[in-house]
């Protein structure tokens, strides 16, 4: 049988006869180290690696290893607290913070807060009446609670007419709001003459007045 020629060391810098490739295998592979340790455990998992095993190495042991993984051997730098400025910074957010809440809440409050509430509502108009082709002034006084809103109403004559219905806004601090009606007659003769405010809204309430119209 015939064997293939033995490699020359003249190309590889070897001039060993007896050097073969399984030998020129060991010299190109590193064993691994047999005093290696795992730089992290992980439950029952041993992880191996570059991180702390000269750390470990110096200072011994898998349970060196494992404070060094969690943070809690002797000697280790503790998370340093924020800086003073970052605190004093947080503490001004917060506090802006609070005191937008607090506008917010108070506008909120306002705007849907508790219902204006009315109190009482009375209507008047002159004890003489109108003259010939005269009108009379009706007015309605609503007296409320001062909180703002909406009075929603409307006027009834005796006459079988009657309005659409009415609006009026109430400022805050404003309690008492007059309605008017303006009544105009034409012609001779004499007649009674009822008015009455029904307020529908926030609540309801009506006030009534009478008057004489007499043209001779």
């Amino acid at each position: 049988m015939n064997h293939p020629p033995a490699a020359s060391g003249g190309a590889h810098g070897y001039d060993d006869d007896d050097y073969s490739a399984t030998e020129l295998a060991s010299h190109w592979f590193e064993r691994p180290d047999p005093q290696a340790v795992p730089d992290r455990v992980e439950g029952d998992v041993l992880r191996f690696g570059p991180g702390v095993t000269a750390f470990v190495r110096q200072h011994g042991g898998g349970t060196t290893a494992t404070a060094v993984w969690h943070g809690t051997l002797a000697g280790q730098q503790a998370a340093a607290p924020p800086p003073r400025g970052r605190r004093r910074g947080l503490r001004r957010y917060a506090l802006a913070a609070l005191v937008l809440a607090l506008v917010l809440g108070f506008f909120a409050w306002q705007r849907f807060g508790p219902r204006m509430a009315v109190r009482d509502v009375a209507v008047t108009a002159p004890q003489e009446g109108p003259g010939c082709d005269g009108t009379a002034d009706v007015v309605g006084v609503v007296r409320t609670d001062g909180r703002p809103g909406t009075l929603s109403y409307r006027w009834v004559r005796s006459d079988g007419t009657r309005s659409g219905v009415l609006r009026r806004e109430v400022a805050r601090g404003q309690r008492e709001t007059r309605l008017r009606l303006l009544w105009t007659f034409r012609g001779r003769g004499e007649y009674r003459a009822d008015a009455e405010l029904r307020l529908i809204s926030p609540s309801r309430h009506t006030g009534t007045t009478s008057f004489l119209y007499r043209c001779p």
